[in-house]
């Protein structure tokens, strides 16, 4: 069994387990997170069908990302996940699945393989983009705190235009027209800018999802010049999920966490059916 052991464990989030799910607790429970941790709800509505995640150091982005994972958690979880990120390495195929299952302080995840073997043509399988990235691995523990069988199928993006997001998209629908999935889109929002400038461009983009436009999140991103890392998964994730309208859970940056002069803003997004 070839397996992808963690790159950012000890530096993003700890390495222990024990610690680990202590600061998962904190982001949940922090002033800025959902308030509490749901159990996964096995009678759930199961309406969601896509989400916007950050992927920042969880001090930082935790409390924002948990929003999303308590609604998931509350809605039921599906039979997977699938986790697209952007690749921040450039390294690697345009778009890249892999084989390998990951492991974390909280134990294996184990790859989809019958949703990864009907990918192959825009989704190419290349375990090299995955070695390093974080905007996947960071992900995981979330799930496998909430759940001990977590499957999933991550996708890693260097190539993140409109074409490119609309071909891995119709790639995504076709292998998952028979599956229960909830769809992933990890990024962080506005980098290294003032507070006021992240909420002001970030809201630009957020509006354009909840607007369900992925074309419009493009436009946004290109005229404004908005250092979104990852808005190709987002864009592929809207035109993938199925999903007919779109909630911003949360809003906030890192400033929020810790007084900054340049910040990194974060929003937790649902897309349901």
């Amino acid at each position: 069994m070839n397996v992808r052991h963690p790159a950012v464990a000890g530096q993003f989030y700890p390495s222990d387990e024990t610690k680990a799910r202590m600061e998962l607790e904190a982001s949940f429970y922090s002033p800025l997170g959902p308030g509490d941790i749901p159990e996964v709800n096995k009678d759930g509505e199961r309406t969601i069908v896509g989400a916007v995640v950050p992927h920042a150091g969880w001090m930082y982005s935790g409390p924002v990302a948990a929003h999303a994972y308590a609604a998931i958690a509350r809605d039921g979880f599906p039979e997977t996940f699938i986790i697209i990120g952007p690749n921040h390495q450039g390294v690697g195929a345009p778009v890249a699945t892999t084989t390998h299952d990951f492991n974390t302080p909280f134990g294996v995840a184990t790859i989809d393989h019958d949703i990864v073997q009907r990918l192959g043509n825009r989704v190419k399988d290349d375990p090299m983009p995955h070695r390093f990235e974080h905007s996947i691995e960071v992900q995981l523990p979330f799930l496998q705190y909430l759940t001990d069988d977590v499957k999933f199928v991550p996708i890693s993006m260097t190539s993140q235009d409109l074409q490119t997001a609309a071909e891995t998209a119709a790639e995504i629908r076709d292998a998952i027209a028979d599956k229960d999935v909830v769809i992933l889109a990890s990024t962080d929002m506005s980098h290294y800018v003032t507070s006021e400038v992240a909420r002001k461009k970030d809201h630009m983009v957020i509006d354009k999802i909840l607007s369900m436009d992925a074309p419009g999140v493009y436009d946004e991103v290109s005229r404004h010049n908005i250092s979104m890392c990852g808005y190709g998964p987002v864009m592929t994730m809207l035109m993938a999920c199925g999903g007919s309208h779109a909630e911003l859970l949360k809003y906030a940056n890192s400033g929020d966490i810790s007084p900054m002069r340049e910040v990194v803003g974060y929003a937790s997004i649902l897309v349901k059916k």
